[in-house]
């Protein structure tokens, strides 16, 4: 095996070598053969073998044949066990929750979606109630809980939705969850992280992600990572002056980028009702309506469009990303308003930056980032040396 910093004794080295095979199983979506990652890891083809039956015998790994043929010994591919470890992974919107279970390398498995009221007892009593029916079943497999919500997360824990009127809203005493480790993030941090892994950022150096629902939020990727700032609290790219807008906010800033750009400024600009948390059908039926060519419709998602280029240029100018990905209700603006967002974009951008701009790209994730971006931050806690040492397979 090879030699790693920071071990110091033969199980120390084991106990790192372990959480590299694991970790390299997940990030590579449990689709890597076992000599792929031999290689991949720089370990001996013994030494491979010794961690992976290890692995195997504790629970943490499984390996199938793959399905190709060949002479000689079956290649084996590790993946997760039937009785592995499960990341519970949780989206908190502002208007409901969805909850998945989690294996190794990726693989989701929708629990729950929910509607909620839009207080904080109606939004994370019910989500207790699920988690604590889910860690019942799971057992001893569950290993931690990650919670995408959507705005400022501070101490790790003290949630603050402007919309909503939440304010440093304690989700760890609200939600009970009976002593897992409980990961609490920004929704877009989060979605930036899976794009990080998964997603159209890998392998980036810089990367800016913006990810659109209600509002906008955004956040920079460096090395990853997304950027989250000396108190915890980045990921508010959307609470930025960049359209030259005066409309307050309900954060308490004005002419906020986010007042400009996500179904509450759909809604908005056609005379609608916006705020609370409430009217995602509406926007998706201005979104249906302005892909059959209706007028009103077409020219509000025109307008979001073009208010999201303008933003991105200005990002770009000041922090020169490789690309810039987008996800959630950015995915659409940008299927349906790309020639206008890029009019925009390209017309803000410095002249060093207009000869060679950055990618604008639409996250094949989707509106899934936020989740997968949970479930990372409960395996990123759990394959590490510490992490794995709490781990004791089910009988």
């Amino acid at each position: 095996m090879p030699i790693v910093t920071g071990a110091t004794t033969s199980a120390e080295l084991r106990a790192h070598n372990r959480a590299r095979l694991l970790r390299a199983v997940h990030d590579g979506g449990a689709g890597r053969t076992r000599s792929q990652l031999t290689k991949d890891l720089d370990l001996s083809r013994g030494a491979a073998s010794v961690l992976v039956g290890g692995l195997v015998a504790d629970g943490l790994l499984h390996e199938e044949p793959t399905a190709e043929h060949s002479r000689g010994r079956p290649t084996q591919i590790p993946g997760p066990h039937p009785r592995g470890p499960i990341a519970l992974a949780v989206d908190l919107r502002e208007d409901g929750w969805d909850l998945a279970a989690c294996e190794l390398g990726g693989r989701t498995t929708l629990l729950a979606a929910r509607p909620h009221d839009g207080t904080p007892e109606g939004a994370f009593g019910p989500l207790g109630h699920a988690l604590g029916t889910h860690l019942q079943r799971y057992g001893s497999r569950a290993v931690g809980i990650g919670l995408a919500v959507p705005g400022p997360v501070r101490e790790g824990r003290l949630v603050d939705v402007s919309h909503l009127g939440w304010r440093a809203v304690d989700a760890p005493a609200l939600l009970m969850e009976g002593g897992l480790p409980l990961h609490v993030g920004n929704d877009t941090a989060c979605a930036a992280l899976a794009e990080a892994r998964r997603g159209r950022l890998a392998g980036v150096h810089v990367g800016l992600h913006l990810h659109v629902d209600f509002d906008l939020g955004g956040v920079l990727v460096v090395g990853g990572r997304p950027l989250d700032g000396a108190s915890g609290v980045g990921a508010e790219f959307g609470h930025m002056p960049l359209t030259g807008g005066t409309t307050p906010c309900a954060c308490g800033a004005t002419g906020c980028w986010g007042m400009d750009v996500g179904s509450n400024a759909l809604l908005r600009r056609l005379g609608l009702a916006a705020g609370g948390g409430k009217g995602r059908d509406q926007a998706r039926a201005i979104l249906a309506k302005s892909a059959q060519g209706d007028p009103a419709a077409r020219e509000a998602v025109l307008s979001g469009a073009r208010a999201l280029g303008r933003g991105i240029a200005a990002l770009v100018n000041a922090h020169d990303p490789e690309i810039v990905t987008l996800s959630g209700l950015g995915v659409e603006l940008h299927g349906q308003g790309r020639q206008v967002l890029e009019e925009a974009f390209l017309g803000g951008l410095m002249t060093i930056r207009g000869d060679r701009p950055p990618e604008l790209a639409a996250s094949e994730l989707a509106w899934g980032g936020a989740l997968l971006g949970a479930m990372e931050s409960v395996f990123d806690a759990f394959l590490t040396p510490a992490g794995l040492s709490t781990w004791h397979a089910p009988s």
